[in-house]
This record gives C-alpha cells, sequence and structure tokens, in this order.
C-alpha cells in the first residue's frame, strides 16, 4: 500500500429533521468508496442528530483531487440543497500518522 499523505475532513450539517436521511445517505456512498482503489480508507461518521463528518485519505495530491471530482463528492453537492443545512464544509489535511 502507498504511504497515506493526504485527506479529507469534510463536515455536514442535516437540515432540521433530515438526519437520519443524511446518514442512510452517507451509508449508501460506501459502495462508491470501495470502487475507488486510489481512496485506501474512507469514513462516514454522526456525531450528532443533526452533525455528520467524513474522513477519507490518499497517497498524494492527485488521488486527492481525483476524489474530488468523482461520484462521492458529486452525489454529495447534487444532495446538499435537499439534506443539508448549509454547504458541506471541505478541509483539505495533511496526513501525519495512519494505521490502517
Amino acid at each position: 500500500m502507498a504511504k497515506i499523505q493526504v485527506g479529507l475532513l469534510v463536515r455536514v450539517v442535516a437540515k432540521e429533521g433530515r438526519g437520519p436521511e443524511v446518514a442512510a445517505f452517507l451509508a449508501s456512498a460506501a459502495p462508491l468508496a470501495e470502487a475507488e482503489a486510489f481512496t485506501p480508507a474512507w469514513f462516514a461518521y454522526q456525531a450528532d442528530e443533526r452533525t455528520f463528518y467524513i474522513t477519507d485519505v490518499f497517497a498524494n495530491e492527485a488521488d486527492r483531487q481525483k476524489h474530488l471530482t468523482g461520484p462521492i463528492a458529486a452525489a454529495l453537492m447534487a444532495k446538499a440543497p435537499e439534506l443539508f443545512a448549509q454547504a458541506p464544509e471541505i478541509i483539505p489535511v495533511n496526513v501525519l500518522a495512519a494505521k490502517l
């Protein structure tokens, strides 16, 4: 496996009462993440009723950019007006250490 160097931390806030739909939507994205050979780890979390996070990591910047223009990002942005109280907060990060 290639060394993990970069990642994304994404925060989404569900509209009032839409938390269960956001949870189901994020869970349904797992097969898309599995299909991305250049995304060695992908996680979707629920912090509270309306706050969710996605974390994914990549070997390099090119793979991160490929992910940002891929089907998961497209689905996230397409659903944003319907399900999210605000635009997804997408934070590029550098990975300092990882255990996969």
